[in-house]
C-alpha cells in the first residue's frame, strides 16, 4: 500500500498538484556550543581520535550518574529567547528508552511532558511577503554516538562505533505544521540557522553534524482540515536536501493518493544521488519510547534572576538589527539583507561605517571589493586580512586625500599585508595630485599630444572631456585629483 504507484510523481500534471497542498513539520538537532558534554566534562570537540572524549557517563557503566551542565543550560536558554518562546521555571529531563548501537545506555536523556521552552515563533518572508511560524516547544538532551559502516560484501562488511559524540548537549526544536511547501521549510531553516548563529548558542556546521533535519510532511486536498497521514524524512544535512526530499516526498504522496493507495506512516530516508525518498522503517509513536522521569537527575529550575541575566547579555537579533540599519544608516533593503547575513558581518560593516562617516561607501566596499577579495581566498569575514577599522580609514580618504581608483589600489596592497591605508600610501608615494602647477604642465601635455579631440571638444561634442580625463589619470597612474583634473581641462580647453 506504501509502494509508490505506477503514476511517476515527476509526471504529474500541474493542474493535480494545484488542487493539493503540503503540511510540513520539522525537528531540527542543534549542538550546543558547550566545551564539555552535557552530563559529563568530557569535551565535545570534534575530530578527535575516536572513542578517546568518553568516560564512564558517556559509557553507562554502573555507578556513573550524570550530571547537569550549567552553560548547556544558558545556551538553551538564550536560543529559547531568541526563538520567541515562553520559558518555563520548572522542567524536568525523561527518559526516552530505545535501543542504538551507539547508545550505550538504551535510553536517551531527554525532555518529554515539561520542555524548557514553548509557544515561539519566527518570521520569514517569501518574494516580499511575511509569515510567522510557529515553535512548539524547545527541549535539551543528549546526542548518540555515530556508527561508521565499512565493506561491501557480507564476508566483508564491519561496523564500528565512536561514542565521542555521545553525550554532546542538544535542543530539539520542534516546529507547528505551518509550512505549506519545501521554499517555506527551506526559509525557516535559513532563518533558524542565522538567529542561532547571531547568538552564537551553536556553529550550526551541518558537515560536522552541529544541525540535523527530520521533517514531518503529508498531503490534503486544498480546502480540507483534517490532516493527511505523514510520513517523517529523517536526518537530512543541508537545506538544499531538505527541499529536494519534500519536494519529492509531497509529489509522491499525492501520486499515491490520486491512483486510489493511501500513505502509510512511515519514516523514510533521502537519497541524494537518486532524488527520492526511500522507507526506512515505520515511524514510533511517543508510547513507543516508554517515557519516564529521569531518576538521575533532579528537576530544572530557572529563577527570575538568572533569566533576567541570561536576558541582559543577548544580541540583537537579525530582525531587530535589519531595521536599525535601515533607521541608522539609511541602506536600502537589500543592502540589510546582505549585511546583516551573519553577525561577524554585520559587526564588520558597522565599524567601517562608523571609522569612515560613509554608510554608503562603507556598504559598497564591504560587499563589493572585500567580499569578491575574501571569496577569491575561500576566507570568511572573521578571517579578513584588512580589520574593519582599517578598510574604514581608507574608505574616509576617498575624495580627500585619495581617488576612488587610487584607493582600488591600495586597498589591494591592503588585502596582500594587512597595512594600514596610510602606510602603503607613504611607503609606495601613492598621495593623490592635488597641486595645480603639477597638474597643469601634465595638462598641457595631454592636451598638445591631441589636437585633434581639442578640435572636436571646441566644436560642441563636449564628452571628449571623459577623454582628457582619462588621460590626465593614466599618466598619474590615477593620483591626479578628479575635480580638480575637470577644473584645468575645462579652463584649457574653453
Amino acid at each position: 500500500m506504501g509502494c509508490m504507484p505506477s503514476l511517476s510523481a515527476v509526471s504529474l500534471p500541474p493542474e493535480v498538484l494545484a488542487r493539493y497542498e503540503a503540511v510540513i513539520g520539522l525537528e531540527v538537532h542543534v549542538q550546543l556550543a558547550t566545551e564539555t558534554k552535557i552530563f559529563c566534562s568530557c569535551p565535545t570537540s570534534f575530530g578527535a581520535e575516536p572513542n578517546s572524549n568518553v568516560c564512564p557517563v558517556d559509557l553507562a557503566l554502573p555507578g556513573a550518574l550524570p550530571v547537569l551542565n550549567r552553560r548547556a543550560v544558558e545556551l538553551a536558554v538564550e536560543a529559547s529567547l531568541a526563538l520567541n518562546c515562553e520559558l518555563r521555571s520548572y522542567s524536568r529531563f525523561a527518559r526516552k528508552n530505545y535501543f542504538y548501537p551507539d547508545l550505550p545506555k538504551g535510553y536517551q536523556i531527554s525532555m518529554y511532558e515539561l520542555p524548557l521552552a514553548e509557544h515561539g515563533w519566527l518570521e520569514i518572508e517569501i518574494d516580499g511577503v511575511k509569515k510567522r511560524l510557529g515553535i512548539t516547544r524547545v527541549h535539551m538532551e543528549d546526542d548518540a554516538g555515530k556508527s561508521v559502516h565499512d565493506g561491501f560484501a557480507d564476508s566483508d562488511r564491519y561496523s564500528y562505533v565512536d561514542l565521542n559524540r555521545a553525550g554532546t548537549p542538544l535542543i530539539e526544536i520542534v516546529t507547528e505544521p505551518d509550512m505549506r511547501s519545501s521554499d517555506e521549510a527551506h526559509a525557516l531553516l535559513t532563518g533558524l540557522k542565522q538567529t542561532l548563529e547571531y547568538v552564537a548558542v551553536s556553529t550550526c556546521d551541518m558537515e560536522k553534524g552541529h544541525l540535523r533535519c527530520d521533517a514531518n510532511v503529508s498531503v490534503r486536498l486544498k480546502g480540507e482540515r483534517a490532516l493527511g497521514t505523514k510520513a517523517e524524512i529523517k536526518n537530512v544535512n543541508s537545506f538544499r536536501f531538505v527541499k529536494l526530499a519534500l519536494d519529492h516526498e509531497i509529489a509522491r504522496q499525492i501520486a499515491l493518493v490520486e491512483s486510489g493507495g493511501n500513505v502509510v506512516q512511515e519514516t523514510r530516508l533521502f537519497n541524494p544521488d537518486t532524488e527520492e525518498t526511500v522507507s526506512m522503517r515505520s515511524k514510533e509513536e511517543a508510547h513507543d519510547y516508554r517515557y519516564f522521569p529521569e531518576p538521575d537527575l533532579v528537576p530544572l529550575r530557572i529563577s527570575d534572576e538568572w533569566l533576567s541575566a541570561i536576558r541582559s547579555r543577548m544580541p540583537e537579533l537579525p530582525a531587530a538589527k535589519r531595521t536599525r540599519f535601515r533607521e541608522q544608516w539609511g541602506l536600502s533593503v537589500y543592502d540589510t539583507e546582505v549585511l546583516t547575513a551573519s553577525r561577524a558581518l554585520a559587526e564588520y560593516f558597522e565599524t567601517v561605517a562608523a571609522v569612515s562617516k560613509a554608510p554608503k561607501a562603507a556598504a559598497n566596499w564591504v560587499m563589493g571589493d572585500l567580499a569578491g577579495a575574501l571569496k577569491a581566498e575561500g576566507k570568511p569575514i572573521s578571517e579578513s586580512p584588512i580589520a574593519a577599522e582599517r578598510l574604514g580609514e581608507l574608505v574616509g580618504l576617498i575624495g580627500g586625500e585619495i581617488s576612488g581608483k587610487l584607493a582600488k589600489e591600495i586597498f589591494a596592497r591592503m588585502f596582500a599585508t594587512g597595512e594600514a591605508a596610510r602606510t602603503v600610501i607613504e611607503r609606495e608615494g601613492l598621495r593623490e595630485i592635488s597641486d595645480a602647477d603639477a597638474l597643469s604642465a601634465i595638462v598641457d601635455e595631454i592636451i598638445a599630444r591631441n589636437l585633434k579631440q581639442v578640435e572636436q571638444y571646441r566644436g560642441g561634442k563636449t564628452t571628449v572631456l571623459g577623454f582628457f580625463v582619462g588621460q590626465v589619470m593614466k599618466a598619474t597612474k590615477g593620483q591626479a585629483n578628479p575635480a580638480a583634473v575637470n577644473e584645468l581641462l575645462k579652463t584649457k580647453l574653453g
